[in-house]
């Protein structure tokens, strides 16, 4: 299996050394480079390289998201994942705009911490629950009865998957919920994304839900 590189930008010590720890110690995943600060981790991610980054939103100084969107510039193949307490929306869809492709709180268990890392090395998006539902109900309008020009284009298996996905459930929970493997979650997430013209969850969901469709 191939080794996950991970990289930690989280200002309050403790936390960060638990982190790290966490990371080190399961199997497949390594996290040699952790920064207290934004500033450091501009400076030393570029040097190393990580697969995921980890990022907290509330950083002294330079912010997280901010942070987040420097480094997806100068290295758009890493892949950031927010971990942090703050759970308003203007927060949520900066740091989501800016590049993030995961959004926890840090209140999330430490196995779905893992998970989450694994799910977005693999092309995931996971949210906390709580933060999918926000990212869901800030698309919703009081608008007329519409037609929703994407109900034939996918499956009705594609539909359960999408459904469960603005609900926050990661690939291994959709998988249990469908009795289905974790590689077909995976193939019908694909196949959504590619069918919505789409490339994120938050993208997906928008397109599919809460985008104003003429009436016929």
């Amino acid at each position: 299996m191939e080794t996950i590189k991970v990289s930690i930008i989280e200002d309050q010590e403790d936390y960060r050394k638990t982190l790290q720890m966490m990371v080190n110690g399961t199997s497949g995943f390594l996290c040699e480079q952790v920064h207290p600060n934004g500033e450091m981790a501009l400076s030393g991610i570029p040097q190393q390289i990580p697969d995921i980054v980890m990022v907290d939103l509330g950083l002294p100084g330079i912010s997280g998201t901010e942070c987040i969107r420097q480094l997806k510039l100068k290295l758009p193949k890493i892949q950031f994942i927010v971990l942090t307490v703050k759970d308003e929306d203007d927060e949520i869809f900066d740091a989501l705009t800016a590049g993030a492709s995961g959004y926890l709180l840090k209140s999330t268990p430490p196995t779905k911490i893992i998970e989450s890392i694994r799910e977005v090395y693999d092309g995931g998006a996971p949210m906390s629950a709580q933060i999918a539902r926000k990212v869901v109900e800030s698309f919703r309008k009081p608008t007329k009865t519409r037609k929703n020009p994407y109900e034939d284009v996918l499956t009705k298996r594609e539909k359960e998957v999408l459904s469960l996905l603005s609900k926050g459930l990661f690939y291994k929970q959709i998988a249990g919920e469908l009795f289905i493997s974790i590689e077909t979650v995976k193939s019908h997430c694909h196949n959504i994304y590619e069918k919505l013209h789409v490339s994120t969850r938050t993208e997906a969901l928008k397109e599919y839900y809460y985008k104003d469709f003429k009436e016929e």
